[in-house]
């Protein structure tokens, strides 16, 4: 498959160099039983050699041959999950006020909403966001991209935070958001780092670094 073909499907070529993973899109991790059967069915199907629980809330699926792909994802109907690619990322969220004796603040609505708004958008560098419900933070807001932090009086928002082998922790710009405020702002950070003529692969968190915080906010308007 060439480049194009291979992030339209959403397919990670695996260590045997043949086959591919691929993960359906599960928005927040949450999906009736209905969407679950469909997935295991098409991974038996298909021969899939394995289902795996990732850390990014989807259930990725490995080993699937190339020219399995598309019907895979017939079977599957559902959208391709933004797993590689220069893009936003899916949008990791907890269960929040819906479900969670601890949330603050509703991280499923919210979470979902920016799902809608930003998953799959095309951008210099990968770029993720994760909204947590309280301060326990079981998604790791602040090695976010984008990280919104559920308050007793609103949303934390934390930009430029990122995993990996050089890890950076998220500056927080903006506190006691309300829903409406957070996908605002969200939607500034996201416009400025699309707008912006940055190296391609240059994560957010460095592009900060180099230009200054202070100037960052005044470009988005804090």
């Amino acid at each position: 498959m060439d480049r194009d073909d291979i992030l339209e499907k959403g397919a990670i070529l695996q260590r045997d160099r043949s086959t591919y993973a691929v993960a359906p899109h599960v928005p927040g991790g949450f999906l009736d039983v209905a969407q679950l059967r469909r997935i295991v069915d098409a991974a038996e199907k298909h021969g899939a050699a394995a289902l795996k629980m990732t850390s990014g809330q989807r259930i990725a699926v490995i080993g699937l041959k190339p020219e399995d792909l598309d019907s895979f994802w017939q079977d599957v109907g559902g959208r391709v999950g933004y797993a590689i690619g220069l893009c936003v990322r899916m949008i990791k969220f907890c269960p929040g006020t819906t479900y969670c004796r601890y949330g603050k603040q509703d991280a499923m609505a919210l979470g979902g909403e920016l799902d809608r708004r930003f998953h799959g958008r095309q951008l210099s560098a990968k770029f993720k966001i994760g909204v947590a419900g309280c301060q326990n933070a079981c998604n790791a807001p602040l090695f976010k991209e984008v990280g919104l932090t559920g308050l007793d009086d609103g949303w934390r928002l934390s930009v430029g935070g990122t995993c990996g082998a050089k890890p950076r922790i998220g500056d927080v710009i903006a506190d006691g958001l309300s829903p409406e405020q957070a996908l605002e702002m969200t939607d500034r950070v996201v416009n400025w780092f699309q707008g912006g003529n940055f190296r391609r692969k240059v994560r957010m968190g460095r592009i900060i670094d180099e230009v200054g915080l202070d100037t960052f906010k005044r470009a988005v308007g804090v």
